[in-house]
């Protein structure tokens, strides 16, 4: 469980709009029952496994490592999940995203994507462009990228200027502009820096783009700021 500010701020468990980040792997049946959302924008970013989604607006379906979901919690909303990790142990991300403003109308919204990896380039899977399947209501913008032995990339362009930046490594290693480590797990802020990232092993990277001035609702359920850190 990543509070991404915890690190950098004395004030605030998050950065801009990046609340929270679960990584969750769980290797054979689990059920999580019924419970509530408030005021959370929830990204379900999950790579291998499978997991039954059933919500409190009557919508049921699967999310799997090329099916996303983006539960827009709002006002009130509930959920239970049935993940099955039995053939294939469970692993993802569920992304915690805190909303523009409070007590938005509880949505889901699916997205199929062609392909599961996006190869040494960065995929676009959220945003609050009206022509983004996965919405957002804040200025939070999320890519993917597999990155291959040997290769070297550096951030995706920013959608807008004076945009801050954290790097999220979900599988394997990369090193930072030639010194800093990063591992599964580990996280990178980018701010004002052009970077450069690059693997020897091979690595799954997640990259958030945030406007930490733009407007928010930091009071959300899980995604709000938390005070005892």
């Amino acid at each position: 469980m990543l509070y991404p500010g915890t690190a950098i701020s004395g004030v605030d468990s998050g950065i801009g709009s990046i609340g929270r980040i679960d990584h969750a792997q769980v290797f054979g049946k689990q059920y999580i029952g019924m419970h509530p959302h408030v005021n959370d924008e929830i990204l379900s970013y999950f790579r291998a496994g499978k997991v039954e989604h059933v919500d409190s607006e009557g919508y049921k379906d699967m999310i799997t490592s090329r099916r996303l979901m983006l539960m827009k919690a709002g006002k009130l909303f509930y959920h239970e999940e049935l993940i099955d990790g039995q053939g294939e142990p469970f692993e993802g991300l569920q992304i915690f995203i805190r909303p523009g403003v409070k007590d938005l109308k509880p949505e889901v919204i699916f997205q199929d994507l062609e392909q599961r990896d996006s190869e040494n380039s960065w995929r676009l899977l959220a945003s609050p462009a009206s022509d983004t399947v996965l919405r957002l209501s804040s200025k939070t913008w999320i890519y993917d990228m597999k990155l291959s032995l040997g290769e070297i990339t550096g951030l995706a362009d920013m959608p807008e200027d004076n945009l801050t930046a954290l790097l999220y490594v979900y599988q394997g290693a990369v090193k930072v502009n030639g010194s800093i480590e990063l591992v599964k797990r580990e996280s990178l802020v980018v701010k004002h820096e052009g970077i450069s990232i690059q693997t020897e092993t091979g690595a799954e990277l997640v990259l958030f783009y945030t406007a930490e001035h733009a407007p928010i609702f930091k009071d959300g359920m899980f995604s709000g700021n938390k005070t005892n850190f």
